[in-house]
């Protein structure tokens, strides 16, 4: 079957859903599929190496900008927009992303969600016209966000169009109105040009099923998974109780719920020598957070037993799970799946999330971990030193986790259930 799967990338931090979807090319490779990882907006930051590092960047982030805004950019020659789309400038300015006002994310968001027939048309329809030599069975979209590319794909390649559901609603919640109600009415109406949307886990599904009103034979769930060539559990456990954080060092993360816990049981000190490891994407939006985080521990008086570690190379990554006794990522919003849970499971540490969203979820199928209420510093607290207290326990949740990791949560597994909901729609 030959795919070509549509990523948006970062530019200049790693995100979930770029190593989601390169890990998952890669396999789909691996088992034989004529598969492409196609990068939109800005270059893809990857913890391996890219599946097809020759797709070309599509949609680049500062022309997408410039044809929402001016007109005028909307008939320029390819030679001035080949210029925009220069890796080193796309990585520059993904840095001051967050000097993008709230107003200009909505109507890029409500204006994407049209597609090909957006102002951003000539972007999209280079996509299009490239794609067209490779004659794919799919194409397959890596968010919600991208659908409004649907009908024009369908149109001009006579092909099936899968779309994957994750993180999206609380990305749309944000904007403000009327965009907000746009976009979601926008996402709703692309629903009969796809021909299957998957959700990476059955809460999200169930959530985006019934705000975007699909049927139930337009949903299906395939759960994210890792590669594991990497990821190992570590020879030995760590000389003293260590917690971990790693994600994006962000309130919606839940940063600094860990870093309250931690500060409780560094005062009740049943754990000698405890530690706390955060490490993570931070962006310059994020640095006022997460210096009021540093704050925290130097008024408590511990900083000294706490380490940021922000922006760590994609070749330590492991070497920080495997430092680790325990992981905990408190978000505070819906998480679609988190695929930190996964990849701290793949390298033998148990977890300590709250139960909502995914959590309950991937918790009760892997056995790897135990649930705290949400949004409860003390109960988070009480959670982590149950584990570091019976370190027993703990090996065994670790154990468990990694062995539903190899069978239950790989990329190979992930790119089989995969390709089996593509194979789905060309039957139809």
């Amino acid at each position: 079957m030959k795919i070509a799967h549509l990523t948006a990338g970062t530019g200049n931090f790693h995100c979930g859903n770029c190593h989601r979807d390169n890990a998952l090319v890669r396999a789909l490779r691996a088992n034989g599929h004529d598969a492409y990882l196609v990068p939109l907006y800005l270059p893809l930051v990857l913890d391996e190496p890219s599946a097809t590092p020759e797709a070309p960047l599509f949609a680049g982030g500062i022309n997408m900008f410039l044809q929402q805004k001016l007109p005028i950019f909307r008939r320029t020659p390819r030679w001035l927009d080949r210029a925009f789309d220069a890796t080193r400038l796309l990585r520059f300015v993904s840095q001051f992303a967050g000097m993008t006002r709230a107003r200009d994310l909505g109507e890029m968001s409500v204006e994407t969600l049209r597609g090909t027939d957006s102002h951003q048309a000539k972007e999209w329809n280079r996509l299009v016209e490239w794609l067209a030599p490779l004659q794919p069975d799919v194409v397959a979209l890596s968010n919600g966000l991208l659908a409004g590319l649907a009908p024009g794909i369908k149109r001009s390649l006579n092909c099936r169009v899968v779309c994957s559901l994750q993180g999206e609603d609380s990305f749309l919640d944000s904007l403000p109105e009327p965009h907000r109600s746009q976009a979601w009415a926008g996402l709703a109406a692309t629903a009969g040009h796809v021909d299957r949307f998957i959700g990476v886990s059955r809460y999200y599904a169930d959530l985006m099923a019934g705000r975007m009103q699909l049927p139930p034979e337009k949903m299906a769930v395939v759960y994210n998974g890792v590669s594991l060539e990497t990821l190992a559990p570590a020879a030995a456990p760590p000389p003293v109780p260590t917690i971990g954080y790693f994600a994006r060092m962000c309130h919606g993360k839940g940063m600094h719920l860990l870093v309250e816990a931690f500060i409780l049981l560094k005062e009740r000190a049943n754990l000698p020598g405890l530690r706390l490891r955060l490490g993570g994407a931070k962006t310059a939006i994020d640095e006022e957070y997460v210096t009021a985080q540093e704050a925290r521990l130097i008024a408590a008086g511990v900083r000294g037993d706490a380490e940021f570690l922000p922006n760590l190379p994609a070749e330590e990554k492991a070497g920080f799970l495997q430092s680790l006794s325990v992981l905990s990522v408190p978000a505070t919003y819906g998480e679609s799946f988190g695929l930190f849970v996964i990849e701290a499971m793949a390298c033998g540490v148990p977890v300590v999330e709250p139960e909502h969203a995914a959590f309950p979820e991937l918790i009760h199928a892997t056995g790897g971990g135990v649930l705290c209420a949400p949004d409860d510093a003390g109960s988070l607290a009480a959670a982590l030193e149950q584990l570091l207290l019976t370190p027993g326990l703990a090996a065994e949740l670790g154990r468990r986790g990694r062995a539903a990791v190899e069978k239950e949560f790989s990329a190979t597994r992930m790119a089989r259930e995969f390709a089996a909901e593509c194979a789905v729609t060309l039957q139809k």
